[in-house]
């Protein structure tokens, strides 16, 4: 058990999944995102969990639609999601798999959410604890001013590639940042430093890390319920952390609790919103919807991959 020498962060928001469609009629839940929360949630702008035991909530999917200015993380649970994108990069993700997207100057994508196996899919209605046949989570991660227009990058992080670490009732999946001395697939070079851990905790034990000072700091909780500072923390709900203190503590009691913690450094810096577009100035917007509209929007033919 860690020994926490320090404060622990209260809760300052939370924020609980609201019912809502997106691309071409998908059916998900928004945890966090738009102009109304992105002052408290910075770095992180957007967070939706998708998934049912329903093909038809699903099947039409995410199809070819633009992004700038942003990252954008898929964590796929169950199920599979079939993607291809402007610049011929094209495949699967598989359960326990992410897609890490830098969209940078201007891509194009489409993310199409499948049953596992797509002839039998009545036969895999539960994986990971979830009763879905497609469930995974968007995350969208806002890039600094300097680096908006910087080059797009895709990678595709593999779940064997993950560090898994058991440690006190607790496992923890190490996407992003650090955790006991082992570091995430995915290292930021655009100074955001984010961390984002998938940590399934056991029934009666205790889960602790030591944010990093002025950083933001939210616990998206998954399946079963965890216990901070006498509060309960219930699925698809948010609970943002105050910039006071520096430590998370978090307990469970009979329930066994599965929760994603995201830390970032924060921008404060100005947004301006339109849709999968995020930048700093209107000036900006409009020149994204201008290159949309002469064909130019994707300026970069050659991405880097990772």
């Amino acid at each position: 058990m860690v020994n926490i020498n320090g404060k622990i962060k209260q809760i300052s928001y939370i924020t609980k999944g609201v019912e809502t469609k997106d691309g071409a009629g998908v059916r998900l839940k928004r945890i966090f995102g738009g102009p109304n929360t992105v002052n408290i949630t910075d770095p992180f702008l957007l967070l939706d969990h998708f998934g049912s035991d329903r093909i038809d909530d699903y099947i039409s999917g995410f199809p070819w639609h633009p992004h700038r200015g942003i990252e954008t993380i898929t964590y796929l649970l169950s199920g599979k999601v079939e993607h291809r994108d402007s610049t011929d990069h094209r495949g699967t993700i598989y359960p326990d798999e992410l897609q890490w997207m830098t969209a940078g100057s201007g891509i194009f994508h489409e993310e199409m959410p499948k049953p596992l196996d797509e002839k039998n899919p009545e036969e895999l209605l539960r994986a990971n604890g979830i009763p879905t046949l497609v469930s995974g989570f968007q995350l969208w991660l806002n890039l600094p001013a300097k680096y908006k227009m910087t080059v797009p990058t895709y990678r595709n992080i593999k779940g064997s590639e993950v560090p898994a670490i058991t440690l006190d009732g607790a496992t923890v999946k190490i996407i992003a940042g650090e955790y006991e001395k082992y570091s995430g697939m995915y290292t930021s070079r655009y100074g955001i430093d984010p961390l984002y851990l998938d940590v399934s905790m056991d029934e009666e034990s205790e889960f602790s890390y030591k944010i990093k000072e002025g950083y933001t700091a939210i616990i998206f909780s998954v399946t079963g319920e965890g216990i901070y500072r006498d509060q309960k923390l219930e699925p698809d709900t948010a609970a943002i952390l105050s910039n006071d203190g520096e430590w998370i503590d978090i307990k469970t009691g009979r329930s066994k609790y599965r929760f994603i913690l995201l830390s970032g450094k924060p921008l404060h810096e100005p947004v301006k919103w339109y849709g999968p577009i995020v930048m700093n100035t209107d000036e900006q917007i409009r020149e994204a919807i201008m290159d949309l509209n002469r064909d130019k929007f994707v300026r970069e033919k050659n991405p880097m991959v990772e």
